[in-house]
């Protein structure tokens, strides 16, 4: 088969017969049959034979194609003519791909005659019933010019002519209009210039006519395509006059409410501004033409004045030769700015112009963009922002505030600038805006207060994105961030203090240094608050800062500080007792300071807050009390009330962040104390006047806000509480409220309907006649509605658990989705509408802004009625649910229709959230929904609301009602589903129908498929029905509940698979479901809710239902197959998404009947999709393939399918799919292709992104450049200039990300680490031998990275050295067997270390140094002390300063000032090396010189870390008492379990090593080691020799024994996941030393002690291997031999049950384990392995011979049970065929020594029974 014809075949396979047969039968259709049968069965039968009619062509050749294309034709136009049944859509897209297949791969003779036989159909006949004929026509002709136009350029004018006099016939006919357009785009884009002028300027002004004027959103879409290929194939256009022609059309398509049409505009004007750029272009838009009074229609300008009206007359022979459109870059993003900043411009063609700039950016040349980044910003900041109509609407603000960040971030910063790029960008952001604040120079004017807002959002994008590579630019954005911190406006800082917490995040050496200036900068202006210079808001600035740094600290805990951290409380202290000393305004500040820097601290968690709980709950109680009477509070002036009402607000921000981070703490005490602290503010909250008059400024607290809003932010915040407080604490919302009272003032505040529109706009939207839709209203009020529904999305409730939609189709995920979604709430959100949301720590989406606060108040009283409803009593739900339905109902709201629905939404989202806690799917108290009354009482409001004209309402209805009868068991569940139905039939209204059909899927989706199946029949007859529905409210609802009920029933739909395959598949080629139907409100509605993805969704449904069965049922399959090949070439990105998805599981059931290899092509094709899911869902099914057979599927995919891989993940680094998908390959093919990845990592570390001519920062050189002043370093860089040559990327060339470069990196790591596990079980692995090869490369690669500027580069290449130095260390050279392998590479080892010592160098830097130091010296490649050099010295100086009295100040080479936690994760490193070293030494003996003079200093630090360690490991509960701390503890004491688990894992990397050491020291040198673990200074060393004997066995311990046990037997249980299997040897080897009698005494073989490692011991002989038995038998013998019984002499009576007991258990674990390896030792039936390996045979040797020396010390009255053990033992030995040839020889020699015991033995008790006769 030809590779098109493989290529076109389908991905499901064919057999060789069945293609045979395709290829000898004749395609014809038979006509007659085809109108014998039934009318509901004629379009399924037209369906399939078109579809077998393309299978058949595509898999002709070439010769085949030209012998059958005329008679293929026929049958063709046949079908093109068909009155009945009319070719559908499916079948046009069929009929169209055959013509295109053949004229592509066949002759094109016949083309002249199908152009002309279509044409012939298009122009033939008026009747309007022949219109699906002309359609099918018109489609097939745009098809047959995209594959062949070229070569029918002649016909093209007359076929134009045609389409375009069929347009006047097909006013009527919405698909046919948009087919036009799409065929005329297909010729123009096939013919290019050789189209006519006349004939291409006739299309021009028809399409513009379409898109301006026609109501199909489908229509003006395909226009302006048609107008884009005209731009983009011919010339004609491109003057001055045609562009400002094409804007003015362009500009009315954008307001199309139908987002399809919007974005195609947006796509042509970007194709002709694109093609009208240039750099030599003049500057023209400082002088704008005059606006003329009338427009005349011979003008042209290349610009437009306000009103868009052309200003400058031209003659017609002007026009002849108009001036070519040319743009610079101002002048190219002016013409967009200019329209988007006018007050007529509606918000749908905003977003339209944001996808225009999108896209413009993205077309551009991307060297042009990354030079004019800074002009683009300051552009989009001044032009945009800045405009004075866009910044005095509030919501119009918002949005362009969050275009211009999506325009920044993800479009240039994520798809358009390389690294290098990013980094220009964040400087340019910093040196030209950032720093120009305050003004600095005189000529440069100080940035606007919307620019500094745009500028610190993309810069905090650019932060996350570089990560540590921003720090070589530290220094430079911490002083210009500090100083924006102090700028006036609250949004400003809000900003500012949330880009230096991304900044200090990503580069945490300077979190210290923030919080230092960010404190002192805000003590200096707490001193100078009344001097009248601003300092109350730089007081406020700096303190949000402050607040923002601080939370971070959890987040790195190995930069924070404690001191700063206590400090900053003690700060907050002092102010809250001065402040009643100061004047009012001068208070509020200091209380706002104060709570902000707690409300900080709060985030730092429960390890720190803790101790302060009851400090904290005495400063509450204080700030909250209990209110006076309300005529006391009409007493106080407004200025005294405003003061209270913010100093509660400010409080209950910081109990706010308490209660989000401190959630272990919110005990039952402290919850009942909270919830009596917010009941004090509710009543204060209800004494406060409702309205004030006339309120003076100069009475304000906080001069921006009215005293109204002050109350607004405490209702929030008082909600807010209450809602996480029932969410998280003990404590049940009964207690925390008290009262009902709570319940009716949350209903009463989202339900109101007496509500003030609050502007002039709201009020005209709010009338009657003007109200459209709530979600249209665009004022950031939208009458009070939640927040929390952004279209068909439901934001969710505190402590809910998120899962997966049922509804999906909502959820596109191209580039321009976010833009269009913004405009589906009138809510939009801003980080400054709440300061606490900065400083929360482990927020699930930090990304997501605030709303207001009036929305925040609606939004958490609807979350607060959610998790307190359920809970109450029957009677008080009744009562709530009365009262909803009063407000609903209130005449207020009929006459206010905006608050009428927002009412409605408000409503139908608290009872959804109620029964989302009634069926536990929130982490608060479930509660009942069960009670008759309120059943009822619910039932009808969700009633109403799934009939509701909103979507949305519908959305919330329905979801709402399924969880209800999930909560209210069978009987209400059938009635609900027998009252649907009947609704159903009875009401004809679409909404209506479309709700209950939905709310049935919902039930049945809720309340399972068990439950549920009782109603499966009759709410699948019902869906069925609908789904055929013409209206496509109605179809599309259907088809999505038929998927939910599918996929909820699982194998109980089986036996409705069939009928519904058939339905779907109608549904599929209906033209009334889809939007090329004839009607113009169904295209319209099916744009915006596409049925062809809800079918192929529900066709995924089907799939998952049959499962396995899908082998078995060969015509459902085929059925299947045939529409998954259609969504595969469909046009739409959601349909191939779902598609994938749906070949994903077909594959998964069914893959003999998918064909692998056209599958693999098909995933690598969408790999590179520009789409989102597409990208994702290709992914993940290339992850499933490689998974199976890696080396298959990479043999299947085309060339470059690995380049592929990685330019995916370097275009989208955070896609965990591309990630696990190379780990799988990597796992799988790690050992059989070495090599290739060695290459292809390599590769990958030098892989240029992209040529782009750009600078590398000047300000990374110094990090990333070997210091060449060095000896060692000049001679690398020389040979690696010498040895590398070209395979150093370009100076000009951008690497691939950091990110991508690191994570090549980690699986060059990992598959070291697999081959070095191969080489440990096969000292012959040929992966071992091509590691061995390839080593210089490896440490090429790693000795690059180690030198890099990014920090994670940094470390992963010492880690990958210290894996090489383990792994080869101790190899020969095999060229030169006297030298080792790695000494020629010394020079590359010791200059990688070298930038890892540098001042600027990072703690975990250090730490991966020092473990590369020490594993070099220990490895042997240089054996003399003097020449080992700095390494050694840097390991002598790091010790050094570890034994120092002043801990505080150790140092590594020029590292210093190190905080305690980094202190100790180097401390620990610097023991750990030197733990190697003495454990080393043991066999490399040059060590001893190394060692030796610095035991004294390394056993004290080596007890000492383990004594903490024990003290961290089996101490949990440090400073648990919540008592305040004594004056006389240190900070870390103090706050010693903050930092407990960051220390733990230090001591948890090294103890083993440590533990290790001393056991090593022990055998050398005994007397040294028991004077430092008894504590007994001025112990000396002495040699190793001479302690080995004169040891004196102890009744006692040494003292530090019990630390040494605990620790290696508590490992042993636990066996955490730091802990790898070869942990455990190592452990109990350790172990088997600290057991010495000298160590230990008889302190094993106390009861307690001696039953727990008993214990242990039988679980290890269980579960563990040969090696670690092996051990565990040494030490079995080891105890017994040193049992105190063996050393007594002779036996003794008083002690005799206790010794036997306990040598019978060390006995037998040996046995134990014999048994383990011989099973026919126990059972005589059961035999052991066919070959025993030399590692068992050893085993059970040892073994063997350890029962023969401990019988010896057993006491005689038992010793005789023992020997027959033994014998019984040898005799299944012997007896065993399977041991007679390994194991018998083995065991011989131990069981003659056992002979020979038995022979004296029995002497001695012959001689003992004689000795009394011969005495008497």
């Amino acid at each position: 088969m030809s590779k098109s014809q493989e290529k076109t075949n389908g991905i499901h396979g064919t057999s060789a017969s069945q293609e045979q047969a395709s290829k000898a039968s004749t395609v014809q259709l038979d006509v007659n049959r085809l109108h014998s049968l039934p009318s509901e069965q004629q379009n399924l039968y037209l369906l399939t034979f078109t579809l077998s009619l393309e299978n058949h062509v595509c898999s002709l050749n070439h010769e085949e194609i030209c012998q059958q294309q005329s008679q293929v034709t026929k049958e063709l136009l046949q079908i093109v003519q068909l009155a009945a049944p009319v070719p559908t859509r499916v079948i046009r897209n069929s009929l169209g791909r055959c013509w295109s297949y053949m004229l592509s791969n066949g002759d094109r003779k016949p083309l002249y005659e199908s152009i002309n036989q279509l044409v012939a159909i298009i122009s033939a006949g008026k009747n309007e019933k022949e219109l699906h004929n002309r359609h099918a026509a018109v489609y097939c002709l745009g098809e047959v010019y995209k594959a062949a136009g070229d070569s029918a350029i002649t016909l093209s004018s007359v076929t134009c002519s045609h389409l375009l006099r069929l347009l006047k016939t097909a006013q009527t006919h919405t698909g046919l209009r948009a087919a036009i357009f799409r065929a005329l785009e297909k010729l123009i884009g096939s013919v290019q210039a050789s189209v006519d002028e006349t004939i291409a300027k006739d299309i021009w002004k028809t399409a513009r006519g379409a898109a301006s004027g026609d109501k199909a959103a489908l229509v003006q879409a395909n226009a302006c395509r048609c107008l884009e290929e005209l731009v983009r194939s011919t010339s004609y256009f491109d003057s001055a006059v045609e562009f400002e022609a094409l804007k003015t059309t362009i500009w009315k398509t954008c307001d199309s409410p139908i987002a399809v049409a919007r974005r195609a505009a947006a796509s042509c004007l970007a194709t002709i501004l694109v093609k009208g750029f240039s750099d030599a272009a003049p500057t023209r838009s400082a002088s704008k033409p005059k606006k003329s009074k009338k427009p005349a229609k011979n003008q042209a300008t290349p610009f437009e004045d306000e009103d868009g009206d052309p200003s400058r007359p031209s003659s017609p022979a002007a026009r002849k030769g108009a001036v070519k459109l040319e743009l610079n870059l101002p002048d190219l993003l002016g013409q967009l700015s200019s329209h988007y900043a006018r007050s007529s411009t509606t918000n749908k063609a905003r977003a339209a112009i944001t996808c225009c700039y999108i896209r413009i950016l993205k077309r551009l040349d991307s060297s042009v963009v990354q030079a004019s980044y800074g002009e683009i910003a300051s552009h989009l900041f001044s032009e945009l922002l800045g405009s004075a109509t866009i910044s005095y609407d509030r919501y119009r603000l918002l949005l362009t505030r969050k275009y211009v960040q999506k325009i920044l971030t993800d479009c240039l910063a994520s798809q358009v600038l390389a690294e290098s790029g990013r980094l220009n960008a964040a400087k340019t952001l910093v040196n030209n805006i950032l720093k120009n604040y305050p003004q600095v120079v005189k000529e440069i004017p100080e940035p606007s207060k919307q620019a500094l807002v745009g500028a610190l959002s993309a810069l905090a994008s650019l932060i996350e994105s570089l990560g540590s590579v921003f720090g070589t630019i530290g220094d430079s954005c911490q002083d210009a961030l500090i100083q924006v911190l102090q700028h006036p406006s609250y949004t400003v800082q809000i900003h500012a203090a949330y880009c230096l917490r991304t900044f200090v995040l990503a580069c945490p050496q300077q979190l210290i240094h923030c919080a230092s200036i960010c404190m002192n900068n805000a003590t200096r202006e707490l001193n100078h608050l009344t001097s009248g210079r601003h300092s109350h808001r730089r007081c406020v600035g700096f303190a949000n800062g402050l607040a923002a740094v601080l939370s971070v600290s959890p987040l790195q805990p190995l930069y924070g500080s404690l001191e700063i951290s206590s400090r900053a409380l003690s700060i907050a202290n002092d102010l809250l007792k001065n402040s009643a000393k100061a004047e009012l305004r001068a208070s509020s500040t200091q209380v706002q300071v104060a709570w902000i820097l707690i409300g900080g601290l709060m985030s730092m968690g429960p390890d720190f807050v803790k101790i302060h709980v009851p400090q904290l709950l005495l400063l509450w109680r204080n700030a909250l009390p209990k209110p006076l009477t309300r005529e006391n509070s009409a007493q106080r002036d407004l200025a005294e009330l405003s003061y209270l009402t913010h100093v509660r607000e400010c409080a209950l921000g910081s109990i706010l962040s308490f209660l989000e981070s401190n959630q272990r703490l919110v005990t039952l005490d402290v919850s009942i104390r909270i919830a009596a602290l917010l009941q004090n503010t509710v009543e204060f909250l209800d004494i406060l006047p409702a309205k004030v008059k006339d309120e003076d400024p100069s009475s304000r607290i906080v001069p921006a806000l009215h005293f109204s809003d002050l109350v607004v932010m405490l209702r929030r915040r008082v909600l807010q509480c209450y809602t996480r407080l029932i969410n998280f604490g003990p404590i049940s919302s009964t207690d925390a409220l008290g009262e009902s009272k709570l319940l009716s003032l949350a209903v009463t505040l989202f339900a109101d309907p007496t509500y003030s529109p609050g502007s002039l706009e709201s009020s005209i939207a709010n009338s009657a006649a003007s109200f459209d839709s709530i979600w249209d209203v665009a004022d950031n009020r939208g009458f009070g509605v939640s927040g929390l529904v952004q279209g068909q999305t439901i934001k969710p409730l505190p402590g809910e658990e998120i899962s997966s939609e049922h509804i999906r189709w909502h959820a596109k995920t191209d580039d321009h989705v976010d833009i269009d979604d913004a405009l589906l709430t009138p809510i939009c959100g801003a980080k400054e509408h709440d300061s606490v949301y900065i400083h929360i720590r482990n927020r699930s989406q930090i990304h997501e802004v605030p709303d207001p606060p009036a929305t925040e108040v609606t939004n958490s009283a609807i979350a607060l009625f959610a998790v307190v409803f359920p809970t109450q009593s029957p009677k008080v739900q009744e009562f709530a649910l009365e009262q909803l339905m009063t407000l609903v109902s209130a005449g207020a709201l009929q006459r206010s229709p905006g608050r009428r629905a927002a009412v409605v939404i408000n409503i139908a989202l608290a009872l959804l959230g109620a029964t989302k806690v009634a069926v536990g799917e929130v982490s608060a108290e479930s509660g009942d929904l069960k009670h008759p009354a309120v059943e009822k009482a619910l039932q009808a409001l969700l009633r109403g609301f799934i009939i509701d004209p909103d979507r949305h309402v519908r959305h919330l209805g329905y979801e709402a009602l399924g969880r209800l009868c999930n909560s209210s068991g069978n009987v209400f569940t059938t009635n609900e589903v027998d009252t649907l139905i009947d609704l159903i039939v009875s009401n004809r209204d679409p909404n209506a129908r479309a709700g209950y059909a939905m709310a049935l899927g919902s039930i049945h989706s809720n309340v399972g498929g068990m439950a549920a199946g009782l109603h499966l029949k009759k709410i699948h007859s019902v869906l069925m029905s609908l789904c055929s529905d013409p209206h496509p409210v109605v179809h599309f609802g259907a088809i999505e509940a038929l998927a939910q009920v599918a996929d909820s029933a699982g194998l109980a739909f089986s036996a409705y698979v069939s009928s519904t395959l058939g339905l779907l598949a109608q549904a599929w080629s209906f033209d009334t479901h889809n939007e090329e139907c004839a009607a113009l409100a169904t295209s319209n509605s099916i744009c915006e809710v596409p049925t062809p993805t809800a079918v192929a969704r529900a066709i995924d449904s089907v799939i998952n239902v049959l499962g396995p069965d899908l082998q078995d049922m060969s015509k459902v399959r085929e059925l299947v197959v045939s529409l998954l090949d259609q969504f595969e070439r469909d046009s739409s990105p959601e349909v191939r998404a779902e598609g994938l998805q749906c070949w994903e599981h077909m594959f998964l059931y069914d893959p003999g009947h998918v064909d692998l290899s056209s599958y693999v092509k098909r995933l690598q094709q969408d790999i590179q999709s520009s789409d989102r899911s597409i990208c994702a869902l290709a992914t993940d099914g290339l992850y499933n393939l490689i998974r199976r057979d890696a080396r298959r599927v990479f043999q299947l995919a085309s060339e470059g399918f690995e380049e592929q891989i990685w330019l995916t993940l370097n275009d989208r680094p955070n896609l965990d799919e591309i990630t696990t998908l190379i780990e799988a390959w990597l796992a799988q093919t790690s050992l059989t292709e070495a090599a290739v990845w060695i290459v292809r990592i390599q590769q990958v570390l030098t892989k240029s992104a992209a040529t782009q001519k750009e600078e590398i920062p000047q300000s990374a050189k110094p990090a990333a450049e070997p210091d060449l002043q060095d000896e060692e370093v000049a001679g690398f860089a020389t040979g690696e200039t010498k040895e590398q040559g070209a395979a150093a990327p370009e100076p000009s060339q951008e690497l691939l990300r950091w990110q991508v470069r690191v994570f090549a990196l980690q699986c060059l790591s990992k598959l070291v680490a697999v081959i070095g596990k191969d080489l440990d079980l096969d000292s012959n692995s040929s992966a071992g031998h091509i590691l061995q090869n390839k080593v210089g490369d490896v440490i090429r690669m790693a000795f690059h990275a180690s030198t890099s500027s990014v920090v994670e580069l940094r470390v992963g290449g010492l880690k990958l050295i210290n894996q090489i130095l383990m792994l080869f260390g101790s190899t020969p050279d095999p060229d030169f067997s006297e030298a080792l392998l790695l000494e020629q590479y010394q020079a590359q080892i010791s200059s990688a270390l070298t930038p890892a010592f540098n001042a600027d160098s990072s703690p975990e830097l250090a730490s991966a140094a020092v473990n590369v130091c020490g594993t070099f010296i220990a490895t042997g490649m240089v054996t003399d002390v003097e020449r080992m050099g700095r390494i050694l010295k840097l390991l002598v100086g790091a010790l050094e300063s570890c034994a120092a009295s002043d801990s505080s100040e150790l140092a590594v080479g020029d590292l210093r000032g190190l905080g305690s936690n980094a202190q100790t994760m180097v401390r620990m490193a610097v023991l750990s090396a030197w733990a190697e070293l003495q454990v080393a030494r043991t066999e490399q003996r040059y060590l001893d010189k190394v060692v030796d003079p610095h035991v004294g200093k390394l056993l004290p630090l080596w007890l000492s870390s383990l004594q903490e360690f024990a003290r961290l490991r089996f101490e949990p509960d440090i400073s648990s008492h919540t008592g305040p701390p004594r004056p006389d503890e240190s900070l870390e004491t103090v706050y010693a379990a903050l930092n407990r688990k960051t220390l733990l894992k230090f001591y948890q990397d090294s103890w083993l090593e440590l533990v290790d050491a001393i056991a090593s020291l022990i055998e050398q040198d005994p007397n040294f080691v028991f004077a430092a673990l008894e504590g007994r200074s001025g112990a000396t060393q002495t040699n190793g020799d001479n302690g080995q004997t004169n040891i004196a066995y102890r009744d006692e311990p040494v003292a530090f024994f019990f630390v040494l046990f605990g620790i290696a037997v508590e490992a042993l249980v636990t066996r955490s996941n730091h802990e790898s299997p070869g942990d455990v040897l190592k452990i109990l080897s350790a172990l088997k030393k600290i057991l010495s009698p000298a160590v230990a005494g008889n302190a094993i073989f106390q009861d307690a002690v001696f039953s727990e490692t008993i214990e242990v011991f039988d679980r290890l002989a269980l579960t563990e291997g040969l090696a670690v038995q092996t051990t565990l038998v040494d030490i079995a013998k080891t105890l017994c031999l040193t049992h105190p019984s063996a050393v007594e002499e002779g036996d003794t009576s008083s002690d005799l049950n206790e010794d036997i007991e306990q040598l019978f258990e060390l006995a037998r674990v040996i046995v134990l384990i014999l048994t383990n390896t011989l099973p026919n030792i126990a059972d005589s039936k059961s035999s052991p392995r066919e070959q025993l390996s030399d590692e068992a045979v050893s085993l059970i040797r040892n073994g063997f011979e350890a029962l023969v020396e401990a019988s010896s010390i057993f006491p005689s009255i038992i010793k005789t049970d023992l020997y027959a053990s033994i014998l019984h033992i040898f005799s299944v030995i012997l007896s065993t065929p399977a041991c007679q040839a390994a194991v018998v020889p083995q065991t011989l020699p131990g069981f003659r020594r056992f002979i020979q015991k038995l022979a004296l033995d029995d002497r001695q008790s012959v001689s003992s029974s004689i000795a009394p006769q011969v005495k008497t």
